[in-house]
């Protein structure tokens, strides 16, 4: 049972409420459906809105998102511009106004669709705790969390060169439906062929992963249709699918070498 709502207006005070037990919420469209359902299993939340952890900046090449920032704002953000198709094949309008970037690393799969487009990136996680702040690399974040007590206050990445971003999302209606296969990459190229690849999955297991089987098979080759179905057929061997409402694990699985393909040859 909620016993009290925190609405700390500073990282210092939001960090002294988390540390004291208190769960963190910032858009709440997961905790508060944990409130409605009788799961939360805490008795004080702590509403990150006023603490002053929202915006988006850029320093060339290098932006700076803060962790209350909604992905509608990502979405509508000039500076991340090839986020839109990914921010809008994400859940609904209403939802994309209230869920943040900083919320979106928690979501289980197949959901958090932000989260394996980060993974991709690499992109670093900012985290403020009782004992100071720390830089931790996004996909330990997605590994293993963060420590009690800890607020992610932003996350940093650099925004990719033109032509080297790569997004696709296999889902079951064409909007507002969670992820059958989700891929999101950096690649470059260079004399027609890859000299560098990172590709990051989502809905093939419990949390984003790197398809660093399909990243070895690319690298030296082009972006050509025999090489991607290799590739993807190679990506089986870093996922981990199980079946739900949306998908079985077997569908999953004998589907990720035709949306992989599809990724990278830009195809619907």
């Amino acid at each position: 049972m909620i016993t009290a709502v925190r609405t700390p207006e500073s990282l210092a005070a939001a960090v002294g409420h988390a540390a004291a037990g208190g769960r963190l919420m910032a858009g709440g469209t997961v905790v508060m459906a944990q409130v409605n359902s009788g799961s939360l299993g805490y008795t004080e939340i702590v509403s990150l809105r006023r603490a002053g952890l929202g915006g988006i900046t850029l320093d060339g090449p290098l932006a700076r998102v803060g962790a209350t920032t909604t992905l509608t704002e990502v979405e509508q953000s000039p500076d991340l511009a090839f986020l839109r198709g990914a921010m809008r094949g994400l859940a609904s309008p209403t939802i994309r106004n209230q869920a943040t970037v900083g919320g979106n690393l928690f979501v289980p799969q197949p959901y958090g669709d932000l989260a394996v487009c980060l993974l991709a990136l690499d992109a670093t996680v900012e985290v403020t705790g009782p004992d100071g702040s720390r830089e931790v690399p996004v996909g330990v974040v997605l590994a293993n969390g963060v420590a009690p007590g800890e607020v992610v206050t932003a996350v940093r990445l650099a925004v990719p060169a033109p032509g080297t971003w790569f997004h696709h999302k296999a889902m079951r209606r064409r909007l507002n439906s969670a992820a059958i296969v989700a891929v999101a990459a950096v690649v470059d190229t260079a004399g027609g062929v890859v000299t560098s690849a990172r590709i990051a999955l989502g809905g093939v297991a419990p949390r984003p992963v790197r398809a660093v089987s399909a990243e070895s098979v690319l690298i030296g080759r082009p972006l050509e249709s025999e090489v991607l179905e290799r590739a993807g057929r190679a990506a089986r061997a870093d996922i981990s699918p199980s079946d739900d409402s949306y998908a079985s694990a077997w569908y999953r699985a004998r589907v990720l070498p035709v949306h992989l393909r599809r990724a990278f040859l830009r195809q619907p």
